[in-house]
């Protein structure tokens, strides 16, 4: 009797953690357990079949027991899957969205493969690592050598503004050098010591810096993506839109906030972050007349102009740190300016999604930063 009641107690965890892939996590329970729902949960699925085997044959004279507890597990093996299935879907229509906006370029993959869930980390690229400006760094990875300069993405790693650093998901900017480009992921001054535009400038010099080094790095200093994450996503689309560089082709923001007056407006000092903490430190306090300017050239939607790069936007619906309404928002301001742009809503989604290369989530991120990378760079390589 006390191995049944264990078994059941097991299946109803594996259920109460399925339901994050509907749900989102309360805030006193931790965001991560949305990303193993979402992104490895078919993996689980597995766990859970099992458990429903051994539930069945352990049901002795009580085959009620025995129901109850393969019940339990089916409904947490189809929301375990539910991510999977819901992957496919927007497969399907995705190179569409992506050629639509960014025009067509060949892709060797699928947006989606059953195969692709079980794929391993790409090879590990060698690090060079450069002092861009006093005190700061950055790492560079590039594929082999060639006679090419080719395009450089430099990635922004995200925090909250006062934590993180370079060495974030170093995995994605290794799949990035095995698809033709080089890679700057760089650190900048953190608040609250270094409020923006301290993270401005810190790009701008880091930029400064590639292109004054890139015979010797072998990158086209006139094709260069911003890419960021979550803080680093916001200081992404923030010096993408107000730089007014010509040599930055393209912006990829993912799971970011995008309108800091907004941001300030729907902070809580209760919510997971403690975003109004966050905010003070950042941007030293409420969006007043002295703070006007500097909320201003941090939010890239009230920076749309006609010279706005190429964006990807992808965020995950059930995300309880950044709400995914940031891109929604950011989305619907560069449709009504005519910006070319494509926003990717991911239903089973939290922060940090794209951990799992291969899992619902990565799949799709890594098709879509493909098709982006590909399509915006050779833009800017016919200009």
């Amino acid at each position: 009797m006390v191995l049944k009641i264990i078994l059941f107690l097991v299946a109803l965890g594996l259920l109460a953690l399925s339901s994050l892939t509907v749900v989102r996590v309360p805030v006193a329970v931790n965001w991560k357990l949305t990303l193993v729902a979402g992104e490895f949960g078919y993996w689980l699925a597995g766990v859970a079949l099992l458990l429903a085997a051994m539930i069945w044959t352990s049901r002795g004279a009580a085959p009620w027991w025995g129901f109850a507890g393969v019940m339990v597990c089916a409904l947490a093996i189809g929301l375990f899957c539910k991510p999977v299935v819901e992957a496919s879907l927007i497969a399907g229509n995705l190179p569409w969205r992506l050629s639509a906006a960014f025009g067509t370029v060949p892709m060797a993959s699928e947006p989606f493969s059953i195969a692709a869930l079980f794929a391993g980390k790409p090879p590990v690229v060698p690090v060079t690592t450069h002092a861009y400006a006093p005190g700061l760094a950055l790492d560079f990875r590039r594929p082999g050598p060639s006679a090419q300069a080719v395009p450089c993405v430099i990635v922004i790693h995200g925090g909250g503004w006062d934590s993180g650093d370079r060495n974030e998901l170093t995995f994605f900017n290794d799949w990035l050098v095995g698809r033709g480009y080089a890679v700057a992921s760089i650190d900048y001054r953190l608040a609250p010591k270094f409020p923006w535009p301290a993270q401005r400038d810190d790009v701008a010099a880091a930029m400064a810096w590639l292109k004054s080094h890139a015979e010797e790095l072998g990158i086209d200093p006139h094709r260069l993506v911003l890419f960021g994450r979550s803080a680093g996503g916001q200081i992404a689309s923030a010096v993408g839109y107000t730089a007014h560089d010509p040599d930055v082709c393209g912006v990829i923001s993912l799971y970011a906030p995008q309108d800091m007056p907004f941001v300030w407006s729907i902070s809580r000092e209760d919510d997971a972050l403690n975003s109004l903490n966050l905010m003070r430190q950042y941007l030293g306090g409420a969006p007043d007349d002295s703070r006007a300017e500097r909320y201003r050239t941090a939010s890239a939607q009230l920076n749309i102009d006609e010279s706005t790069p190429p964006t990807l936007l992808i965020h995950g619906t059930l995300d309880t740190l950044v709400w995914r309404r940031h891109s929604e928002r950011l989305a619907a301001a560069l449709a009504a300016a005519g910006r070319p742009h494509v926003f990717v809503e991911l239903p089973w989604a939290a922060h940090a999604f794209e951990y799992n290369l291969g899992g619902p989530s990565g799949q799709l991120t890594r098709y879509a930063v493909e098709w982006f990378l590909a399509a915006v760079t050779a833009n800017s390589e016919a200009r």
